[in-house]
C-alpha cells in the first residue's frame, strides 16, 4: 500500500491548492516583483478566500503587469476604470487604488533599502523563523513581527496591510515556516 503524504490540513483536496501548498507556500522569496505580487494579493484576500485569488492570479499578473511596482505606480483613472471593468481580477475599488498606492510606496522603500526583500527580511533577521506548530490551531494569526512590519507599512502609507495580511505575507514568502511539523514541506523547508 502506498504511503499518503501528510500535508498542512488547509491544503485540502482541490488540485490548485494542493499545489500552492506543496511548491509554493512557505518557500523563501526572494524577487522584488513576486514579494509586491504577493503583498497586494494577501491585501486583495482580504474577506475572501485564498482559493479564490488563487483562481484569479494569472489574471492579476497580466492587468498588474506581472506585478512591476513601477509600472503600477504609473496607473491613472482610465487604468482604474480598467480593471473595475476586468472579470478576471476582484473589482473593489479599494483594493485596486490600494495595489496602486503600495506600489509608489514599494519604490521609495526600494530607494530607501536597496530592495522590498532586505526590507521585508529585515523583519525576521534575514533568514526564515522556522516555527514548530504540531496543529493548524497552534498557528497564531498575527506575531510581534508582523505587526511591526504592518505599522512600518502603514505608517509609510500603504493599506490593506494590517498585521494578520503582513503574517499571511510571511508564512506564504518563507520568512516563516509555518507548516506543521507533521506535513512534508515542514522538513524540506527547515
Amino acid at each position: 500500500m502506498a504511503r499518503q503524504i501528510k500535508r498542512c490540513s488547509w491544503a485540502g483536496e482541490d488540485p490548485l491548492y494542493v499545489a500552492y501548498h506543496d511548491e509554493e507556500w512557505g518557500v523563501p522569496q526572494r524577487d522584488e516583483n513576486r514579494l509586491f505580487e504577493k503583498l497586494t494579493l494577501e491585501g486583495a484576500q482580504a474577506g475572501l478566500s485564498w482559493i479564490t485569488i488563487l483562481r484569479k492570479r494569472d489574471a492579476y499578473r497580466k492587468a498588474f503587469s506581472g506585478f512591476d511596482p513601477a509600472k503600477i505606480a504609473r496607473f491613472d483613472r482610465r487604468k482604474i476604470e480598467r480593471l473595475m471593468n476586468n472579470e478576471g481580477i476582484v473589482r473593489n475599488r479599494l483594493k485596486i487604488e490600494s495595489a496602486i498606492k503600495n506600489a509608489r510606496v514599494v519604490l521609495k522603500i526600494q530607494d530607501e533599502h536597496g530592495g522590498l526583500v532586505p526590507f521585508l527580511w529585515g523583519f525576521v533577521g534575514g533568514k526564515t523563523k522556522v516555527n514548530r506548530f504540531k496543529t493548524m490551531q497552534d498557528l497564531p494569526a498575527k506575531t510581534a513581527q508582523s505587526e511591526a512590519l504592518s505599522r512600518e507599512l502603514r505608517r509609510r502609507g500603504m493599506n490593506f496591510v494590517g498585521p494578520t495580511i503582513c503574517y499571511a505575507l510571511m508564512q506564504a514568502t518563507g520568512m516563516v515556516n509555518d507548516h506543521v511539523t507533521s506535513c512534508f514541506r515542514w522538513k524540506q523547508l527547515r
